[in-house]
């Protein structure tokens, strides 16, 4: 038979509702109760039956990641989401929370997802991709006081949600100053649309980076990519074509690089020499490539963890809604060490 709250009690002897308030966490009881209590719990393998625990705290005890299966960006591809889901579980599991992952694009009996888990509460938080953001939804959260937290910079409702997002720009700049010191005096980007907001800050600081260091800024040379390695191979073939191009190239992605990289070699050119290379992001492929690549490191853990964190400040403190940028990291490889003409 299932040990219950009456057995923990008799064991320790004190009432039930002592050991149902120490389960809950409604009220203080003194350290030496709540311990006892605590080991007894573990010793008699009694775990708290979690239906009738969200009844008596009007908690669920549970978050919700949101995911777009529409948004096929690198922003949101396999390897960025499993390490920011990574550090998204962690801070669930030091808050004794479980971390529900739902699809935003499957609509039931005309509610979202997001909806029936914000109307049923399900859940007592949600992360969001960006590109679920809209208008509506920002106001609907925000008049039921609702816990968000935006993974990513939305292109709306900035000033009226909590988000988290690489420094994007910092990046873009970082990328251009990188080149510019390796020796390298024209420089292009790969990118995806300009729509799209991580890619959006990260031209604009690569243009920051050539006014800073007086380089031209050619459109010519930015180019669109739809973030495959073939797209990738036949944009920059085509450019290779022209009478002038690039030194070097920014590119988007590991899989942009590696399209870049293949037709730079089929030109019969090569990298860093006659092109430099250098990627957003260091996962999965950039250090195995050849020759390795330099990067601009993203750090989609603490992505995960710093969302997260925000997520329970809101729900356990209901504190206000804060943005957060957080730093690249720069790792320099072969890609980039130009050697002397």
């Amino acid at each position: 038979m299932a040990t219950t709250i009456n057995d923990i009690a008799k064991r320790v002897g004190v009432s039930a509702s002592t050991v149902s308030r120490v389960i809950t966490g409604k009220s203080v009881i003194s350290e030496e109760t709540k311990n006892k209590i605590l080991i007894a719990m573990k010793e008699m393998n009694y775990h708290p039956n979690s239906l009738a625990r969200s009844f008596a705290t009007g908690s669920s005890q549970a978050i919700a990641l949101i995911v777009d299966a529409r948004d096929e960006n690198e922003s949101f591809s396999n390897y960025f989401f499993n390490r920011s889901v990574f550090g998204i579980e962690q801070i669930c599991q030091d808050n004794g929370y479980n971390l529900i992952i739902s699809n935003d694009t499957n609509t039931q009996d005309g509610q979202s997802p997001i909806e029936k888990l914000i109307l049923e509460r399900k859940v007592d938080g949600l992360i969001l991709p960006s590109s679920s953001v809209n208008s509506k939804l920002i106001k609907e959260l925000n008049q039921s006081n609702f816990p968000f937290v935006v993974l990513g910079e939305p292109s709306l409702c900035q000033n009226e949600s909590s988000w988290v997002d690489v420094n994007n720009m910092q990046g873009g700049f970082n990328a251009v100053k990188h080149l510019v010191e390796s020796g390298y005096s024209s420089i292009g980007i790969i990118g995806g649309n300009e729509d799209q907001v991580f890619f959006s800050n990260r031209l604009r600081g690569y243009k920051e980076g050539l006014e800073k260091y007086h380089l031209e800024l050619n459109e010519k040379w930015i180019l669109n990519s739809d973030g495959t390695a073939d797209s990738s191979y036949d944009l920059v073939s085509s450019l290779l074509q022209e009478e002038s191009f690039p030194d070097s190239l920014v590119c988007n992605n590991n899989i942009v690089a590696f399209g870049a990289l293949k037709a730079i070699k089929n030109k019969g050119l090569s990298t860093p020499q006659d092109i430099g290379i250098m990627s957003f992001d260091n996962f999965p492929l950039a250090e195995y490539l050849d020759p390795p690549l330099s990067v601009i490191d993203i750090d989609t853990y603490s992505l995960g963890k710093q969302a997260a964190s925000i997520l329970f400040q809101k729900i356990q403190k209901n504190v206000g809604d804060l943005q957060i940028l957080i730093a690249t990291t720069l790792i320099e490889r072969r890609s980039t060490q130009r050697k002397e003409q």
